[in-house]
This record gives structure tokens, sequence and C-alpha cells, in this order.
């Protein structure tokens, strides 16, 4: 049975599409097309930012509510979404390979803690501040919404990376256009109907399914105030050339190639690390921006973590990603596959050690299945160590003491995430600290949505989350007075 829509959601209503043309989802794990939804054209742009557009510039509307109701607002939104958390996480993991016992908390919860988070910290921000004036007086400096958003999410965590955006833009009293990825639009959908169910009010949020010729559209739209990106960082270049030029603001969350430090003194027993090292380097099947991929391990134990991980690698249940025992899933189109699989070959073209892993995955004769790959005995400046694969693939790089490790850990263009391994925090922490790079954790990495997120580097622009995620959506007015 295939899920079908028919109409798109613009200004709160379901409406007509400009254009017949329409998208087909499949099943990263079957092949098979599980649905289809219009695609936007620009005529369904030009309307749902012109909707954006009103509700934002009303006298009376959402951008003039005061913190409580609008935090009001936005738990219904919460409230709806809980009650489809169920059916979210399962479209979600049908259409890009996401194992569903990780979409579940992922892709069905976590938006809800983010919006109620938000929600919850409006409600104690001021929206003025008065500071001595200089030459005497005060100064009142007060938070103003930023105004149309237009928010564009990928593919891989599509409704917790729209989350990051919409949340934070709707407690600062902002409107959307949110254009989800082509590969995950089913999901998208029902964040529709729960839009649609809540109590925000019509034209807040509209959502306009396209590629990238829709979100190049949306971008330069002369209505928008802001782009919010979280993508590729060859797409995030050209988004920010265009913003540039029109002086539009921009978040750029783009990609990453980070690095897991193992210290000479860490635990590798993985009956106790194994869940953390697991979501700190192949979570979503390696799908993950901020994954540490380049796993930097002290010459005096090399052997033993190339070994660790080549036997969890080897442990993790491969499956259809709607099965609850399901570790690694496919990867989101035969196309990714095939990207990855080209780096797999590079890997062995340019000389690693293949440990395990590297082909397709026995008795998985459907869906776009990739083994678990570990490569050792990489040098740090080889092709899979430098560029972003975006699969289940990690590369061990060796290092000589504490100076070496963090200067392999810098040298990348990147600077998203990271981790530190040891049985001593304190030093992790030190460690962490000399790290170029947006996030790190120490024993795990676990993005908290009360801490900013992003990266330095070729991994993006601006921060997502936490307060700097609401002032990201805010301008600031000086009133002297």
């Amino acid at each position: 049975m295939t899920i079908d829509y028919e109409r798109l959601f613009i200004g709160g209503e379901w409406v007509p599409p400009s254009s017949a043309a329409r998208i087909t989802l499949t099943s990263a794990s079957t092949e098979e097309t599980i649905g289809s939804v219009p695609e936007a054209a620009e005529a369904d742009v030009d309307a749902a930012v012109a909707a954006a557009r009103r509700a934002f510039d009303d006298p009376a509307g959402w951008r003039t509510w005061d913190a409580a109701r609008r935090a009001s607002a936005m738990r219904s939104l919460a409230v709806q979404l809980e009650a489809r958390a169920d059916e979210m996480a399962r479209r979600v993991s049908s259409q890009n390979g996401m194992p569903i016992q990780i979409s579940t908390g992922l892709e069905g919860g976590f938006p809800v803690s983010i919006l109620r988070h938000y929600a919850d910290f409006i409600e104690t921000q001021p929206v003025e501040e008065e500071r001595a004036h200089l030459q005497g007086g005060t100064t009142l400096v007060r938070r103003e919404p930023i105004g149309v958003v237009g928010a564009i999410a990928p593919w891989n965590y599509p409704q917790t990376l729209a989350a990051f955006k919409f949340a934070p833009a709707l407690a600062a009293g902002c409107t959307l256009v949110l254009k989800p990825s082509p590969e995950t639009l089913l999901d998208a959908f029902l964040f529709a109907e729960a839009v649609a169910a809540s109590d925000l009010p019509p034209g807040v949020v509209n959502i306009v399914p396209g590629g990238r010729e829709i979100g190049a559209y949306l971008v330069a739209h002369p209505d928008v105030d802001k782009i919010a990106f979280t993508g590729s960082t060859a797409a995030g270049r050209s988004i920010a050339e265009v913003c540039g030029r029109l002086l539009r603001p921009v978040t750029l969350e783009l990609g990453g190639k980070s690095a897991a430090i193992i210290l000479d003194d860490a635990d590798l027993d993985l009956s106790r690390i194994g869940q953390d090292l697991f979501a700190a380097t192949l979570i979503n099947n390696g799908q993950t921006c901020y994954l540490g991929t380049r796993i930097l391990a002290p010459r005096s134990r090399y052997d033993e973590v190339v070994d660790t991980f080549a036997g969890f690698m080897s442990s993790l249940t491969i499956g259809d990603a709607l099965d609850p025992a399901t570790l690694i899933g496919p990867m989101a189109s035969r196309v990714h596959r095939e990207r990855v699989e080209g780096y797999i070959a590079k890997g062995k073209g340019e000389g690693a050690r293949l440990v395990t892993g590297g082909g397709r995955p026995k008795g998985q004769d459907r869906g776009w299945f990739v083994e678990p790959t570990l490569f050792a005995d990489v040098g740090n400046r080889s092709t899979i160590a430098q560029e972003e694969i975006f699969g289940p693939v990690l590369s061990v790089i060796p290092y000589t003491d504490i100076d070496d490790a963090v200067r392999l850990a810098n040298d990348s263009d990147y600077g998203l995430g990271g981790s530190v391994w040891t049985t001593d925090p304190e030093r992790g922490r030190e460690v962490a600290r000399r790290v170029q790079t947006g996030t790190i954790g120490i024993n795990r990495y676990l993005p908290d949505p009360g801490s900013p997120f992003g990266g330095v580097k070729d991994s993006g622009l601006g921060r997502e989350l936490g307060p700097e995620g609401l002032a990201a959506h805010q301008q600031l007015k000086s009133i002297y007075c």
C-alpha cells in the first residue's frame, strides 16, 4: 500500500499544486514504491512565501503574539507531532534507511523535545533589555523576529534537522517556508498534517516539496528574510554566494569529517562503551554529518584499536530499516550507495588496508545496502580520510603523541564534530579544547538542544539550537532614551 498526497500545504490549507509534476518515494530497504506527492513549482513557492509574508506582516499576527501565547501554540504542535511519532519514524525509516530503533527516538521524539525546549525558553527570555547609555540616560535593546525564513532540510534526519530550524524560528516570531529533501517527503506531509491540527495560525508554516531548482528559487526569493540550510558544503557555498549578494542572513550546517581521538588510556571494553561508540561513529548507517569517521589511534595501541573496531563493526546487525533488531540499514538511494562504494574502491586503490566489509552484505538481495567497512593503515591526507563519505566507512589513522593527534584532527577542511575517548575526563577536555571544531564529546557524542550546534571551516556558518539558535532568528534594535 502506498501513501499518496494530491495537494500542497500552503497558507494553512491543502491547495491544488500549480503543476501536474509529482515526486515518487521509494523504500531504501526494498526498492519498492511507497508513495508520491505533488512537486512544487515556482508559482507554489511564490504562494507559500506570500502566505508566510502575510502571516508575518499582519498587525495582529504571529510576530505580535506575546511569548506565552506563542509558546502555547508551539506546545500544541508538539502534542500533534507526539501523537504521530510512531508513524513519523516509520515513514522516515522507509524512505532513507534509518533503522527504526534510531528513528523512533530521533525522528519521532527529538523534534517534540526541541519544540518544547524553545517554548519554555521564550517564556523566560525578556524581549527588551535596558542598558546604561555611556553618554547618560538609557538604551533599550529590543529583540525582534527577523521575518520570513526559508528553511531547507536534508534527507538524513529530515524531521530533526527541520526542527533545528522551525522551532527557534517559531519561538522568535518568524514565519517559514520549509523545503524538505525530495528523498524524504512522506514525513514532511505528515508534519504538515500536525501543523494543520495545531494552534499555529494559517501561513506561519508552509511546505514546498521539490529539488535543487525549487530550493534555489526559494533562497533568492525577494520576500524571504533569512535562509537556514543543512546539506552539502558545495550547496552551502552556492547559497552563501546568493545570500551575500542579497545581504540576507544565512545559517549553514554543512559537511564533516570528524576525528574520534582514542587516547592511550581509553577503555575499549565494548560492553561498556559500545553503544556510545556506535552513536559517535556509525549511527544512521554512517549517514550523519558529525560522525567521527577518522579514528585516531595511538601507535602503542594501534593493533588493539583496529581489532576492536573490526569486531565491533562485524557484529552489527544489518537488515531492513523497519526491523527493530537492525543497527545498520541501507543507504538512502541507489545513487548514494554507488557514491559510497566509489569511496571504498578509492581507499583500496590508494593502498589502505581493508580490514572488514567493503562489499554488499550477503542475503540482502533488495535494498541499497553496504557492509560496515573498516580501513587501517590510512594516511590522513588520503581521499577517504579527507572527503566526506556519508556511509558506514571508518578509517583508523595512527598518531605518536597528543600533539600529533591534535595536529591530525585539525588537518581537515571540516570542523563539525568529534570525540575524545579516555578514562581521564579532564585530560579529555584539555584535548577537546585544542581541536578546531564546533562540537566535540568526551567518551560520547550527543547534541544538546540547550547548547549551540554548528561547525567551523567548510562545515558551515552560524549556530543552531540553544539560545544562539533563537538569536539567529532575531534582529536587534537599540532605542536611545
